[in-house]
C-alpha cells in the first residue's frame, strides 16, 4: 500500500507533519488521523523506499542498538518523546531518523506507543510491537524493550554465525562455477575449430561439451532471461497460502539441511512464546505472537492447534509432546517449567541449547561438505577435460 506525507492539526491548533505508510488512500489517513485527535490539512502521496511493504533498508544491528538505547533511556526517567528525539538526533541513518521523527510526531498528537510504531512493522517486526503493547499495557516498558532487543540481539548471533559458517563453501561453489564457465565459453570452442580441421570424428562426451559451449556463447541471453522470470514468479507468489504451504513443508524435509532449519525454526517460536510470556502477555496471546513472528506454515498449524488446546485446559508441555517437530529437550523443560512456574524461564533456556545445537550441527556439516565440494569441482573439471582431449587420444592412436 502507498505512503502518505501528511501536514495534520491537533485539538490545541498545533501542526504536525509526518509520513504515514500502509495506508490505503487519502481517506483512511483522515480517518486515522482523526482517532488521535488530529484533523488532516494536507495529504500526498511519496514514492515508496526500495523493500516496499514499510521495509526500508534498515539494518538489524541498528534496530537491536535502538532497542536497547530506547530501554535505558527511558528507565533513567526520559519520557518516551524525549528518548525519540535524542535518539533521532543520534541516527546516522536517514530511513531510521525519518521513521522516529514520524513516530514521535504521532505521540505528540496523542497516539499510543504501540499505535505509534504499528506504520513501521515491516521494518520492527511483529515481536517488537507485541513486546511495545504489552510493556505499555503492564506499565513495564523498559523492561519489555531491553528484552525485545535482547531477543533480536539473538537472532543476529544465530543468523550471523550459520551465514559466515556457510561463507566459505559458497565461495568455493561460486569460484567453482566460474571455473566451468570459463572452460566452456573459452576453452572448448578453441578444441572445437581444431577437431573440426583435423575432421576426427568426436565421441559423445565431447559432443555434449560442443552443444553446451554454443548454448553459452550464442543463447546466453536466455539465461538471465530465465533467472528475472523466475525471481519475478518467487516475489509474486511467494506469499500465496497453497504454494507457502507447499514450499515450506518440502524445505523442512530435505535431507541434512531440513533438520537444521527445523530446530532453527522450533528455537525462535520458544524464544519469542517465552519472552512475550515473560512479558506479562497471557499464554494464548503469546503463543499467536510466537507463531506470527516464525511465518512458516507448518509451524502455524501445530500453533493453531496447540492454542486451541490450550484455550480448554490442555498442558502445554503434553501438547509440545504430541508434534515430533518439538525436540525432547523442550518438552522436559516445558513440564519441568510447569510443574515450578518457571514455564517462560526454562523455555528459554531450552531455546539457548537448541541455538548451541544448530551451532555444532552447521560446524560438523561444513566438516563434510568443504572436502565434499572440492570432490565435487575436481571431477567436474577432470570429466570437462576428459571430453575435450579424447578425441585427442584417439587421433593419436590413429597415427600410429
Amino acid at each position: 500500500m502507498p505512503s502518505y506525507q501528511y501536514i495534520a492539526e491537533n485539538s490545541r491548533g498545533v501542526r504536525l507533519a509526518g509520513v504515514y505508510e500502509d495506508v490505503a488512500d487519502a481517506a483512511h489517513l483522515e480517518a486515522d488521523l482523526r482517532k488521535l485527535g488530529c484533523r488532516l490539512l494536507e495529504a500526498k502521496p511519496v514514492e515508496r523506499k526500495e523493500g516496499g511493504g514499510g521495509k526500508r533498508k534498515i539494518r538489524p544491528t541498528e534496530i537491536v542498538a535502538f532497542a536497547y538505547e530506547f530501554s535505558g533511556m527511558f528507565a533513567a526517567g526520559l519520557t518516551v518523546v524525549r528518548c525519540l528525539e535524542t535518539l533521532e538526533e543520534q541516527a546516522s541513518n536517514e530511513d531510521l531518523k525519518s521513521i522516529l521523527n514520524s513516530v514521535r510526531r504521532s505521540i505528540e498528537a496523542g497516539a499510543s506507543v504501540a499505535s505509534a510504531f504499528e506504520p513501521y512493522r515491516g521494518v520492527f517486526g511483529d515481536f517488537f510491537l507485541g513486546m511495545l503493547e504489552a510493556g505499555q499495557t503492564g506499565g513495564k516498558l523498559a523492561e519489555t524493550l531491553r528484552k525485545a532487543a535482547e531477543y533480536y540481539e539473538k537472532q543476529l548471533e544465530v543468523k550471523t554465525k550459520v551465514k559466515g559458517a556457510f561463507l566459505y563453501p559458497a565461495v568455493v561453489g561460486l569460484l567453482c562455477v566460474c571455473i566451468l564457465t570459463a572452460i566452456v565459453i573459452f576453452v572448448i570452442p578453441v578444441f572445437q575449430r581444431l577437431y573440426q580441421q583435423l575432421h576426427i570424428e568426436l565421441p559423445w562426451p565431447t559432443q555434449i561439451l560442443i552443444g553446451l559451449s554454443e548454448l553459452f556463447r550464442h543463447y546466453f541471453w536466455i539465461f538471465p532471461l530465465l533467472t528475472g522470470v523466475v525471481y519475478w514468479g518467487w516475489k509474486r507468489w511467494r506469499n500465496h497460502p497453497g504454494l507457502r504451504a507447499v514450499w515450506d513443508e518440502a524445505v523442512l524435509k530435505l535431507p541434512t539441511v531440513g533438520p537444521l532449519l527445523e530446530m532453527m525454526l522450533v528455537s525462535r517460536y520458544i524464544r519469542t512464546f517465552a519472552m512475550m510470556s515473560s512479558a506479562g502477555v497471557g499464554i494464548v496471546q503469546a503463543l499467536q505472537q510466537a507463531r506470527q513472528v516464525c511465518r512458516n506454515s507448518v509451524l502455524n498449524r501445530i500453533g493453531e492447534q496447540i492454542e486451541q488446546e490450550i484455550m480448554t485446559g490442555g498442558s502445554l508441555a503434553q501438547l509440545l509432546a504430541e508434534h515430533p517437530i518439538f525436540p525432547p529437550v523442550i518438552v522436559q523443560l516445558a513440564h519441568a517449567g510447569e510443574e515450578a512456574g518457571l514455564t517462560a524461564e526454562m523455555l528459554t533456556k531450552g531455546a539457548d541449547y537448541l541455538d548451541s545445537a544448530v551451532q555444532r550441527r552447521t560446524a560438523a556439516l561444513l566438516v563434510k561438505l568443504e572436502p565434499m565440494l572440492s570432490v565435487i569441482m575436481g571431477a567436474a573439471v577432470g570429466l570437462i577435460l576428459l571430453g575435450v582431449y579424447l578425441p585427442m587420444f584417439d587421433y593419436m592412436s590413429h597415427i600410429k
